[in-house]
């Protein structure tokens, strides 16, 4: 079928993966082959366990090699999750019966049942969170181990927080996993693709516009919250960029730009080269289901077929993305967005959201530029 050419995002069982992979106390089963392993395992840098399931459990069932596995990691002091993959599901195998004489949190998240957003909340709707109406402090959400600025994320907005005045409720999903139960009234989002539904939410905090809007939510919910500080430090930073884009207009025409991202870090990137670059979006290719209200040529693009389609036909100066358009970006400026980011040493938590996620963004996209711009005459 087209849609299953040349995929690019991946299945529902590596978000169930990237949302259980972040829980400290949760020790991770991926019941399936080997490449079901080995696919998370690289893209998340997570340490997952695998049944490494071969022909003679496909013939003969699974069983004993699930509970040798779970029989090495018992009494460890951690819990055990279990995530089935497509080969037991098609199997037919009832992983439940198999499970019952263990404590183990089962998440039945084959790679057919959606993208990784649908695992990402099948694996957390399974661990069921809490809200707990005495903690204090913000719920952080949208923090995926499949995202590759979660954690500068998770640092950037502890940081905001911390200048404000309040303390960080739960991480959703980079947290000892007790506090799953134990979430603040409060949350806010770094990456609204995989939100966590838990608490009354506040807000996102992508773009300097969308992040003075949530803190000033957060002023009038949150007893004790002094934003001020958050608003000078948003205001000065969004003069600072709009003075270095102002100058680098003035020696270069606006950029043309393709992005190809999730639907929320693909609106993100577009508002902020639009507002400061001026930049024509000649498309927004979205993995997921585009946004509905979005004022840019949005549509879902899943194949590396169709992708090259769109860069030739737009001709973009300004490629955003994954390693992928950018092997089919025929040497135009690229900045990396989502994953994978082949080619490039990343050991630094880089943030996307925040302040520091917007000047991070914007310094990525006006040395891309730059090295392949020539100058206005």
């Amino acid at each position: 079928m087209p849609e299953c050419e040349d995929p690019l995002w991946p299945c529902a069982m590596t978000g169930a993966a990237a949302c259980l992979g972040g829980f400290r106390g949760l020790d991770v089963i991926i019941h399936g082959s080997s490449g079901c392993y080995y696919y998370p395992a690289t893209l998340l840098h997570a340490p997952l366990h695998g049944t490494f399931m071969l022909e003679k459990e496909v013939i003969f069932g699974s069983e004993e090699r699930l509970n040798e596995v779970i029989g090495e990691l018992a009494g460890k002091g951690n819990r055990i999750a279990v995530i089935t993959t497509c080969v037991p599901a098609v199997l037919g195998e009832d992983i439940r019966s198999i499970l019952a004489a263990h404590d183990v949190i089962l998440v039945d998240s084959p790679g057919f049942a959606g993208d990784v957003e649908k695992g990402y909340q099948t694996a957390l709707s399974t661990l069921a969170p809490q809200v707990d109406t005495g903690m204090t402090g913000i719920n952080i959400d949208g923090a995926s181990l499949f995202d590759p600025f979660s954690r500068g994320n998770v640092q950037e907005i502890t940081r905001l927080l911390g200048i404000a005045g309040v303390p960080v409720g739960t991480v959703f999903s980079q947290d000892n996993l007790e506090k799953v139960w134990q979430a603040a009234p409060f949350t806010l989002g770094t990456n609204e693709d995989f939100p966590s539904g838990v608490g009354t939410y506040l807000g996102g905090t992508l773009g300097f516009r969308t992040m003075m809007n949530t803190f000033e939510h957060i002023a009038r919910v949150y007893d004790g919250a002094d934003i001020a500080p958050v608003c000078d430090e948003i205001e000065r930073e969004e003069d600072r960029v709009t003075y270095t884009c102002d100058k680098f207009l003035r020696r270069f025409d606006p950029p043309s730009a393709a992005i190809f991202a999730g639907a929320s870090y693909a609106q993100f990137a577009a508002d902020i080269l639009e507002r400061y670059l001026d930049a024509d979006i000649l498309v927004m290719g979205t993995r997921n289901e585009p946004p509905e209200s979005s004022r840019y040529p949005a549509v879902q693009v899943q194949g590396l077929h169709h992708v090259r389609e769109c860069i030739e036909r737009q001709a973009p100066d300004l490629v955003i993305g994954s390693s992928f358009e950018r092997s089919v970006s025929a040497g135009r400026a690229f900045v990396g967005l989502i994953p994978p980011l082949r080619g490039k040493v990343r050991l630094a938590h880089q943030p996307l959201a925040g302040v520091g996620g917007t000047l991070h963004f914007t310094e990525e996209v006006l040395n891309a530029c730059m090295e392949h711009k020539p100058a206005v005459q």
